[in-house]
């Protein structure tokens, strides 16, 4: 979608109804002041001008334009409308009166578009054609202008739209005045989270899903065009981009650089299709290959690309790319709707992280602290014969310390991310290791990391996995060894966490709390949790994402084992 949307982009139900209204009580009382059925053709003119102000009320040019013609019209047809209902034998110059009150509608528009500079401009563009034409009209010999009857009826209708805008104004600006203590960003937020929530309730399947709506779009292209190998990409904070999903027999490792030359870089810096005669993968396919990559273009913004390959050469004429076009236009203001949906989620997680580990770090670890200071206090004064008090506060100053620990561990757990440059394994090993040695485990690693990224979100949610099921094995297992494994090649990641404890029996309890977590974070990126036990004993957690693929061809991974 756009990055901001002008205010009233659709027409205002009150101007609408103000217009439709205005001419309909102007018709009539032009027919009652001139008894002739002709001058209704003003009031045809009138509808004709004001259409297009109606139909595009935010276009910067035809709407202004329309609004000025409307009341030009209006003031050519109050003089001319005013000479005849004269004419008829009406007090000279009344006759105005029965046009004039559709002045209120060019008015109302501006204010209720909070224009009010553009309102006084209407006002004064009126006055002056009434002046001209009252100037030019001539009845009985002279000229309009002198009539006192209708410069009257003038004076009083600009006076009271003049008084209507200057309300309008004043009220505008009380409510300004009113909220400036308030904080608005805070209050545009909610507005906007609210709509969100309204919005999203809505879409078929309930669904703000990057990878769902990119599986899907997948699914529809296949039915128009030949894909042997298909993939959905987005960009990254890393100026790189990730595979969302990718269609095709065996993982390829896609082109994922916006520097480099390949089509998939000019489609995205040009905003165009872009066909080629070779694969878009890091590995060259044999014999013929036709691409297509087609960006997905929200507004002016381009959120991702589509990349079809296809093992025939010219795949993809013309005809073609129009029929994959029509279907990707309407796909990328979804996309970009999950993929804002995706960041709001990942900030809002995130500030609440912080917010936790500064609230435990303040509060009960620093209360802890402090009982441990009075424990030392109390072991320098107790007496030579309190030998069994003494033993009780050393135990109870090893279970503070012990406490303390558990908290600072967690302070870590909180405060860990994935960073955009050290990848998801260095992250994983980070937290393995410090847990490890402070749980006193040996930790062996084994880290497969390809140089593509997966999506922000999925990466902190694989995270958060491995950390829980590192905390469960060093809390409850009673193990001696931790093997930790993360393999990653986007779109397919696998995390495991084994250890050689006793196992999931009666006698361990990491409790359903941390696996139902870990099971609604694996649902949350379309992932599979398994538990299972490990031989000879032990138990090992883990979770996929994404198919199970050939490690044929593996670009930029890296292995360590420590301890």
């Amino acid at each position: 979608m756009p990055a901001s949307t002008p205010a009233l982009s659709h027409p205002h139900p009150l101007a609408t109804a103000a217009r439709v209204v205005m001419l309909a009580l102007v018709a009539v009382l032009t027919l009652f002041a001139t008894r002739d059925i002709t001058q209704l053709w003003w009031i045809a003119l009138l509808a004709v001008a004001g259409l297009p102000a109606s139909l595009t009320p935010t276009h910067r040019l035809l709407g202004p334009l329309s609004r000025v013609a409307e009341v030009v019209v209006l003031g050519l047809a109050a003089s001319q409308v005013g000479a005849v209902a004269m004419l008829g034998g009406k007090i000279g110059g009344l006759g105005a009166s029965a046009v004039l009150p559709y002045l209120a509608v060019p008015v109302t528009v501006t204010a209720l578009r909070r224009r009010f500079r553009e309102g006084g401009g209407l006002l004064a563009i009126t006055a002056v054609t009434l002046l001209v034409a009252g100037a030019l009209t001539e009845v009985d010999g002279e000229r309009q202008l002198t009539q006192i009857g209708y410069l009257a009826v003038c004076a009083q209708w600009l006076i009271l739209a003049a008084l209507g805008l200057y309300a309008a104004g004043t009220l505008h600006r009380m409510m300004l005045a009113r909220g400036d203590g308030t904080p608005q960003p805070y209050a545009e937020a909610t507005r906007l989270l609210t709509q969100l929530r309204t919005v999203a309730r809505q879409l078929p399947g309930a669904t703000l899903d990057p990878g769902g709506i990119s599986e899907h779009l997948l699914e529809e292209l296949r039915a128009v065009a030949r894909a042997d190998r298909a993939a959905v990409l987005s960009a990254s904070a890393g100026g790189r981009l990730v595979v969302l999903v990718q269609s095709c027999v065996d993982r390829m490792d896609w082109e994922t650089t916006l520097d480099a030359d390949s089509a998939i870089a000019d489609a995205w810096a040009s905003q165009q299709p872009q066909t080629a005669a070779r694969s878009q993968t890091r590995s060259q396919p044999d014999g013929d290959v036709s691409a297509l990559i087609v960006p997905l273009v929200a507004g002016v913004r381009t959120v991702g690309l589509v990349v079809l390959e296809a093992d025939a050469a010219q795949a993809y004429p013309p005809d073609v790319v129009s029929r994959v076009t029509g279907l990707t236009s309407p796909a990328a203001l979804r996309l970009e709707a999950a993929l804002l949906f995706d960041e709001v989620r990942s900030l809002a997680t995130n500030e609440e992280r912080q917010r936790l580990a500064r609230e435990i770090h303040d509060g009960v670890a620093q209360e802890l602290v402090m009982v441990g200071y009075g424990i030392d206090n109390a072991l320098a004064t107790v007496h030579d014969d309190a030998e069994e008090t003494a033993e009780s506060l050393r135990t109870l100053r090893q279970e503070v310390t012990r406490v303390i620990t558990e908290l600072r561990l967690s302070l870590f757990e909180l405060r860990s991310e994935v960073d955009r440059h050290g990848g998801l394994a260095a992250a994983i090993a980070e937290y393995a290791r410090t847990v490890g040695a402070s749980g006193g485990l040996r930790v062996h690693l084994s880290l497969d990391e390809s140089t593509a990224r997966l999506p922000a979100a999925t990466e902190a949610e694989l995270l958060r996995i491995a950390q829980e099921a590192v905390t469960n094995a060093r809390k409850h297992a009673g193990a001696s060894n931790l093997w930790v494994t993360c393999a990653v090649d986007p779109p397919y990641a696998q995390i495991e966490v084994s250890d050689d404890g006793h196992g999931m029996g009666e006698q361990r309890s990491d409790g359903h709390y941390g696996l139902a977590i870990m099971a609604e974070r694996a649902e949350r990126i379309r992932g599979r949790l398994e538990i299972r036990p490990r031989q000879p004993s032990g138990t090992t957690v883990a979770v996929v994402l994404g198919s199970s693929p050939r490690r044929d061809n593996l670009h930029g991974s890296a292995a360590a084992e420590g301890e």
